[in-house]
């Protein structure tokens, strides 16, 4: 619902803003609010850490106390994060947010939609909101009326931690820039060939040894117990919910390496640093096989509060279609013994008559029999189609991270599909929603994360939020562009599509960005470009470098090939995506 004459160049303001885009905005001119000094954050008695939470966000960057006070009334100043009064038709997950000059109030039946609405405050305020110290802005908010509620409930993002492994801190940043844009599931990829990423209790060569690589070598790591429920605790404060996987019975050489036992010939592998698929399997046939995955199971369930583990099941081409089945069988029920359901990659489906089973579609085509005939059973359908919603695609042949077996995916390739009619025999009614994988064979860093993440993370929340009708490329691409200076705000390292009208600044780094991903693909070759050669001394965390530049490390010379800020952990030795040495 839009409203219509002098009105709705306002409303085109305000929308410019917000990603994603909300179901009904109505903005008012009169009713434009400034925070000051003396504001304070009221909410329902169960809402108080939600009131914190965006306390939390606010203060740093405005200065202010910004105390938060419990209410069982309808405050006529400040900032109201209340329970109850809303629509009817924003469910369990939406909002109303009311924008006067007394006051800001946002209504919801749940305090998920409270934290909703709350991430939308913080888009309609000026992006240095997001800077952790003071700012000598005018905090205002313009003055509107919003209704907005999710098209799927079902709006989730993965981090592969097996590829290479991400510690805790990498981790909840990722969660809160998930929380930004209404995500409400994180899909953890905790086992593969390469890496084995959580403590299992009775089998500590999984973490010992199964844990002790990654992609190109070097330390990988693991969570232990008390870890893992960080990250889960810290993920539901932001009512995002964890789905942990451990991908079985293919993609399991860092398992079968560090118990010999699990392979059919009693003989442990070497473990993996590579990137191949589809050479390994646990053995189907041996009973320790399944008192592993039992106990593996059994223990990833009772610290995991959320409904649902991922068993995987993808590229198992190692294993006959009769061992899957078999294998399936076996395993698919021991989800249920511990009182979850299970998501797996969308092969997995054709093993069993469940419906509550969730298959994930991640193929690159519009058509698919098996998901199709899930569909057709009842089963929810989470779509995560890899040329569409993958995030380690590269954008472009000049991308300097990522892969691209499954085509180039830029920012419009991202948003522009509709997941409710994408594939054949899989109506809206049947999906349960969408998800953006990261994938991490060539991800190390945060800033890398960022990179591949950002802009391409909003195009799918919105496409797993806003409803159908608002789904405009021309409007999304200026709201998006409107995004930028948050990030930065943020210190998102983000990748600056051509596709976007970022503002002159933004073009600006675009432009560096776009020398820099030519000369970190072919530094030396023919289309290598131009750059003015600055010889910056010793390499030190906190410094800008551009492309050309050159600096020292530990006695060696490199050369910048990726504009950055450089970060711990950004050594020259340690990023080639960033450096060459010279």
């Amino acid at each position: 619902m839009w409203s219509s004459g002098s009105d709705t160049a306002s409303a085109a303001a305000s929308l410019q803003r917000l990603v994603p885009a909300p179901v009904s905005l109505q903005p008012d001119a009169r009713g434009r609010h400034v925070l000051s000094a003396s504001t304070r954050i009221y909410t329902s008695p169960a809402a108080h850490a939600v009131g914190e939470y965006l306390g939390g966000v606010l203060r740093p960057s405005t200065g202010y106390p910004l105390p938060v006070r419990n209410t069982f009334a309808t405050p006529d100043r400040g900032i109201a994060l209340l329970l109850g009064g809303a629509p009817r038709s924003v469910g369990d997950q939406g909002y109303q947010l009311a924008v006067t000059r007394s006051a800001v109030t946002i209504r919801a039946n749940t305090t998920t939609g409270l934290f909703a609405g709350v991430q939308t405050l913080r888009q309609l305020l000026p992006p240095e909101i997001e800077k952790r110290d003071r700012q000598h802005v005018t905090w205002t908010v313009p003055g509107v009326r919003i209704t907005d509620y999710p098209r799927f409930a079902h709006r989730g993002a993965m981090l592969d931690v097996a590829r290479h492994f991400h510690p805790v801190a990498t981790v909840k940043r990722y969660v809160d820039q998930l929380a930004l844009y209404k995500i409400n599931y994180l899909h953890l990829h905790l086992t593969d060939d390469q890496g084995w990423r959580l403590q299992i209790d009775g089998w500590p060569n999984l973490t010992a040894h199964g844990a002790s690589t990654q992609v190109g070598g070097g330390p990988g790591g693991f969570y232990t117990k008390a870890q893992y429920r960080e990250i889960v605790k810290y993920a539901a404060e932001r009512k995002i919910t964890v789905i942990p996987e451990v991908d079985l019975p293919g993609h399991t050489n860092a398992a079968l390496s560090s118990y010999a036992e699990l392979n059919c010939d009693g003989v442990a592998p070497p473990l993996r640093t590579d990137i191949e698929v589809g050479y390994s399997s646990l053995c189907v046939s041996k009973d320790v096989t399944y008192r592993f995955v039992e106990d593996v199971i059994r223990q990833l369930a009772a610290i995991t509060p959320g409904e649902y583990l991922h068993i995987g099941g993808d590229e198992a081409k190692a294993t006959t279609d009769a061992d899957y089945q078999t294998f399936l069988d076996k395993v698919l029920p021991l989800v249920g013994k511990y009182g979850k359901k299970v998501v797996g990659w969308h092969e997995f489906v054709k093993t069993t008559t469940d419906t509550s089973a969730v298959p994930q579609y991640w193929g690159t085509t519009t058509t698919n029999a098996v998901v199709q005939a899930a569909a057709a059973r009842g089963n929810k359908v989470l779509l995560s189609p890899a040329n569409k919603a993958y995030l380690d695609m590269k954008y472009d042949a000049s991308t300097p991270l990522g892969l691209k077996w499954a085509g180039y995916v830029e920012v419009r390739t991202a948003y522009d599909w509709n997941p409710g009619a994408y594939l054949t025999g899989v109506p809206e009614s049947s999906v349960r929603g969408v998800e953006a994988p990261l994938w991490t064979e060539t991800i190390v860093t945060p800033a890398h994360i960022d990179f591949m993440a950002f802009p391409r993370l909003p195009a799918i929340a919105e496409l797993g939020w806003s409803p159908w009708s608002t789904h405009d490329w021309e409007s999304f691409k200026v709201r998006l562009a409107a995004q930028g200076a948050r990030w930065t705000a943020l210190g998102i390292d983000w990748y600056h599509s051509p596709q976007i009208p970022w503002t002159s600044a933004q073009a600006e780094a675009f432009d560096q960005t776009t020398t820099t991903t030519t000369a970190s693909t072919s530094p030396s070759g023919p289309t290598a470009p131009t750059t003015t050669t600055r010889v910056v001394g010793t390499w030190s965390a906190g410094t800008a470098y551009k492309v050309g530049d050159y600096v020292t490390y530990q006695g060696n010379r490199y050369r910048c090939l990726q504009s950055h800020t450089a970060q711990p952990g950004w050594e020259p030795s340690l990023v080639p995506v960033f450096w060459v040495p010279a």
